[in-house]
């Protein structure tokens, strides 16, 4: 990460202190995620980017030979048969970055974390 700051304040400031072609990833990503939920907000949270709707969307990182994508423990274990090819975790999806980002499947998963935020909202 350049240092142009102690710490980014936006998403876009998060990926603009990463090389180009790390940018382009990242960047399409955030995209994708902005196309799924047009009303989150967007900030940095625990150093990474985070989308909130309604509570907690997803957030995202990039790792030295991965994109971490962190899409809440219960959302993994939905998707769990279309995360099946990735390594996951509890609370995380790898997406190495040798490999083309699965930008449909990163939009299922934050449509599902929308609604599944709207049942806990109304349940409340």
């Amino acid at each position: 990460m350049k240092q142009t700051q102690a710490f980014p304040r936006t998403i876009s400031e998060y990926i603009a202190s990463f090389p180009e072609e790390k940018q382009s990833l990242l960047n399409a990503l955030a995209n994708s995620i902005r196309a799924a939920a047009p009303g989150a907000q967007e900030k940095i949270s625990y150093g990474m980017p985070a989308f909130f709707l309604d509570g907690i969307l997803v957030y995202f990182a990039l790792q030295s030979r991965h994109i971490g994508f962190y899409p809440t423990p219960e959302a993994i274990s939905f998707f769990a048969d279309d995360l099946r090819i990735y390594k996951t975790s509890k609370g995380a999806v790898q997406f190495p970055l040798d490999k083309p980002l699965p930008l449909e499947l990163v939009q299922k998963i934050v449509l599902h974390r929308i609604e599944t935020n709207r049942h806990a909202k109304a349940a409340a």
